[in-house]
């Protein structure tokens, strides 16, 4: 991997959170709520430091490796034989990368994980809409931003 723009990935780290409040918040709040038939006051963690924590950790790691993937997949190869590396760096492209990598890996694992916990499918389809927006905005945030 080229050098790294930390700024990046911690600014593509908090997507799922400043998404994650207005998504499940004011503008699906209540539909998901409804989705998994909680109502907000039994959706409080129990221990919100390490909940949210560990939430920013995750979202770290997706946006750490969202970057090494999109670096690897930036390649070109040059008339002379040569292979370029992040020949496109684009909000964009990085958000093309981000959603198919989340249509890919993301999407399945989340589908599969929610029918064996016999999820509805309204929660189902709030959670993985949920989950490409964040990966597509994170991936555009690290190609873009190098």
């Amino acid at each position: 991997m080229s050098d790294i723009n930390w700024l990046a990935i911690i600014a593509a780290t908090l997507v799922p959170t400043v998404i994650g409040m207005l998504y499940y918040g004011p503008v699906l709040g209540k539909h998901w709520l409804d989705s998994i038939g909680k109502t907000q006051e039994e959706m409080t963690p129990a221990n919100p430091a390490v909940t949210y924590g560990l939430a920013v950790v995750m979202a770290f790691v997706v946006s750490f490796f969202l970057r090494a993937i999109i670096d690897v997949m930036h390649r070109d190869v040059m008339d002379n034989g040569d292979i370029a590396y992040q020949s496109f760096q684009t909000f964009g492209h990085g958000a093309l990368h981000g959603f198919f990598i989340c249509l890919s890996f993301a999407a399945p694992v989340l589908i599969s994980y929610s029918l064996y916990h016999k999820k509805s499918a309204k929660n189902i389809i709030l959670n993985v809409v949920f989950w490409f927006i964040c990966f597509a905005l994170m991936g555009g945030i690290v190609d873009a931003w190098r």
